[in-house]
């Protein structure tokens, strides 16, 4: 196909993604939401976009199966980023990278004391990164669902997870204790489709930043 492919994942990302689409002219001709469709076209011929989950969009953005995409920064962290091309932060999907413990549990005491913490997360990267540089030792245990079950059910001490307005921690007795980093969804490119295509990638990339700006 020599038009243009777009990698996004269902939800908040798609939805705070619509109006920098229509920014760029481009309205999507189903809701991914109530279609089954994977692959939904728009408006416009040359534009088609892929639903993917969160966490591969960077891969198929990599493998040039889309020529663009748009990732949270936790899952660039995790994928590592290699042969994208990341020109903008798009402001959106906004939240930040936690970790949370029990309330009640004691953790600047058990880091200051030198403790072993086992840390249930899915985000192993930015994990082992965050507590090597404390120099806290840690054993990371990797889960893909709920992480605010796995302090409940003595699974772990702690977990390193995305948090938004922190109701779903509280609702589990759960509370922040240290903010790893704000996190928002970047727009990525594929470098080699970015020389190939440039002339038709360039006016939607221009028009991204400047609904963002």
């Amino acid at each position: 196909m020599n038009g243009i492919t777009l990698a996004l994942s269902k939800g908040r990302i798609f939805t705070e993604t619509l109006p920098l689409l229509a920014a760029a002219g481009i309205v999507p001709t189903d809701d991914p939401e109530t279609s089954r469709k994977l692959i939904l076209a728009t408006n416009r011929p040359d534009v088609r976009l892929v639903i993917v989950r969160a966490s591969d969009t960077p891969t198929y953005v990599q493998h040039g199966a889309a020529d663009l995409g748009i990732a949270g920064k936790d899952v660039l962290l995790e994928h590592g980023g290699t042969g994208l091309y990341q020109p903008l932060d798009l402001k959106i999907a906004r939240c930040r990278m936690c970790v949370a413990v029990p309330d009640g549990f004691d953790y600047e005491t058990a880091v200051r004391r030198g403790a072993r913490l086992r840390v249930a997360t899915k985000y192993i990267r930015t994990a082992r990164e965050h507590f090597a540089v404390k120099g806290v030792h840690v054993d990371l245990i990797k889960l893909y669902g709920s992480m605010e079950l796995a302090p409940l059910v003595g699974l772990a001490d702690a977990i390193v997870d995305l948090v938004s307005t922190g109701g779903t921690l509280k609702a589990n007795r759960l509370v922040a204790v240290e903010d790893i980093m704000p996190i928002s969804s970047r727009l990525v490119v594929n470098q080699a489709a970015l020389k190939m295509k440039r002339e038709v990638l360039q006016p939607i990339l221009d028009a991204f930043a400047g609904a963002v700006a």
